[in-house]
């Protein structure tokens, strides 16, 4: 079993920065991809950004220049520096990581989610 720990969400005013942690600890064997997806009230959980093994990342459109994600692999981290926030970037953050813990198959484990919310 693979357990994702996510902190550093908060409330902040619109421009305001914040960065998200997230730890993953278990019994992993290997860790694919790590990214974070974000879930606003009413809407559906949607990719913010992803980073592979080989340091590769993947942002959403409405992110991009704004978010960066970084990983630690010998720590089995990632993070994800949020800048210049936006009302619209409220939401829960949730951290996904696609590991494996024996066998050939990776699947996706999730963290419990830290609320982000940015007031104008």
């Amino acid at each position: 079993q693979v357990h994702a720990v996510e902190s550093g969400g908060g409330s902040v005013q619109a421009g305001g920065s914040l960065r998200l942690s997230c730890a993953a600890s278990g019994t992993i064997f290997s860790i694919n991809t790590m990214g974070w997806y974000r879930q606003a009230p009413g809407k559906q959980r949607e990719l913010v950004a992803n980073i592979t093994s080989g340091g590769s990342t993947n942002y959403a459109d409405s992110v991009k220049d704004r978010f960066t994600i970084s990983r630690d692999s010998a720590k089995n981290t990632c993070d994800l520096q949020i800048n210049s926030l936006k009302p619209e970037d409220t939401a829960v953050y949730y951290c996904n990581i696609r590991a494996r813990t024996g066998g050939i198959w990776y699947r996706d484990y999730w963290g419990q989610g830290t609320q982000v919310t940015v007031s104008s």
